[in-house]
């Protein structure tokens, strides 16, 4: 199929049935995240529409992978041409944005390590509400977990200055308040709808985004430095942008903290962090996604098949943290000093995992514009192997971690039962 083709049914999709508001920006080089405002899961129904609408056959290598970032190279992953990606930098793994703010002001203090902070990110707090739609954030995802581990791991103190016995317009002043006031070691972090500040891209362009971040002052009044560790962007932003950003409604939060007498963890809070947070049993997220498809699927409930993909809409947000996975192994392949070779193997499964969730988004993408039985069987088999891998990848972490114990405590003192929560 030419490439002329595939693009005029790019264009087309784009303009009919997705209604992309974006257009003006439609080029052969026009980036689809920064220019077309098309995260991941829009993507994916852009890819349905070009599949079942225009007959054109959808690879299986992953998107990603491929280094998709343009129109440009979007046709060429169509149809089976090489990228040429950029060579990036590498840079430290960000998967959750209170985790990356806490970790950021531990990352500023000499001979400190943030990577044991990110045990258990892997299967952090997400919300199914009643509709059965998964959601990265909510009523019931709570922050104090980390706060407690962050005091007992690295000594510092996360004090909440959010109070929601006052008004947003009290909350604000609050906020500006300690903004003028505190120390150069300290961080103000404040949740804020990503939504809302337009200067900030993202790279899922939801409605709404509460993400946390941190400010800082600048010599001009009118304008704030913005520290967003978790999508690895700093810069100057207008006040006003920023505070209309956090006095929207569908947020409320913030955190203040002191880096000045941050110190290392013990190995035994090390040990007690990774044991309260392995769930060597279960996948949470999977068996989640498990629940909300049968949910969709059954057909004596009240949902249908339509919903199941806007239900799980927010699942490439949650998969992302399976990259702390990584972080899990780093802490123990370095104090173990293991082959560099161990540590590779165990990040391309790492990595065939994350890949994993984008496959099976696009398979629950097809099976809710088509309801078709047999997808539905795709669907579970695909949640079938990613908990297997997934488990795989607990077992090895597992592994490491008793001989980090074994050579790290004296003989008698190492349980090598885990006491996790799950167990």
């Amino acid at each position: 199929m030419k490439d002329a083709h595939i693009l005029s049914a790019i264009e087309t999709t784009l303009r009919g049935p997705m209604a992309n508001a974006h257009m003006a920006n439609f080029d052969p080089d026009a980036r689809l995240n920064e220019d077309l405002h098309l995260d991941s899961v829009l993507i994916l129904h852009l890819l349905l529409h070009l599949e079942t609408m225009h007959g054109i056959d959808v690879p299986e290598r992953e998107m990603s992978k491929a280094g998709v970032g343009t129109v440009r190279d979007l046709i060429a992953f169509l149809t089976g041409q090489s990228i040429e990606a950029e060579q990036e930098e590498e840079i430290d793994i960000k998967v959750h944005c209170v985790v990356s703010c806490l970790s950021a002001a531990i990352k500023a203090c000499p001979d400190l390590d943030h990577r044991p902070f990110y045990f258990g990110v892997w299967d952090t707090g997400f919300e199914v509400d009643d509709a059965f739609r998964l959601s990265y954030h909510g009523p019931t995802v709570k922050h104090d977990h980390f706060r407690h581990w962050f005091r007992r791991l690295y000594g510092v103190n996360v004090i909440g200055w959010y109070s929601k016995d006052r008004t947003k317009a009290e909350n604000i002043a609050c906020f500006e308040h300690l903004l003028a006031t505190k120390r150069s070691t300290e961080h103000l972090m404040v949740m804020l709808d990503m939504y809302h500040l337009p200067e900030r891209e993202n790279k899922f362009n939801q409605n709404p985004f509460p993400h946390y971040i941190m400010i800082e002052k600048t010599p001009d009044p009118d304008r704030w430095f913005m520290h967003d560790p978790d999508y690895r962007w700093e810069g100057i932003l207008p006040r006003a942008a920023i505070l209309n950003a956090i006095n929207q409604p569908t947020v409320a939060g913030g955190y203040i903290f002191d880096r000045a007498k941050a110190r290392a963890p013990r190995n035994e809070d090390l040990r007690a962090y990774f044991e309260a947070v392995f769930l060597e049993k279960r996948n949470p997220m999977i068996d989640a996604t498990r629940r909300i498809v049968r949910a969709h699927l059954d057909p004596a409930g009240p949902l249908n098949h339509t919903a199941l993909a806007d239900a799980l809409r927010e699942l490439p947000v949650l998969a992302i943290r399976k990259y702390a996975y990584e972080h899990g192994f780093a802490v123990f392949w370095r104090a173990l000093d293991l082959p560099d070779q161990d540590f590779e193997d165990w990040c391309d499964e790492i990595e065939a995992l994350h890949q994993g969730f984008r496959t099976l988004q696009y398979k629950i993408t097809k099976l809710s514009a088509s309801g078709d039985p047999a997808l539905a069987t795709q669907v579970f088999a695909a949640l079938d192997a990613l908990d297997q891998r997934e488990t795989h990848i607990k077992a090895g972490l597992k592994a490491w971690f008793v001989k980090w114990q074994v050579s790290t405590f004296a003989s008698g003192e190492v349980p090598l039962v885990m006491t996790g929560a799950d167990q």
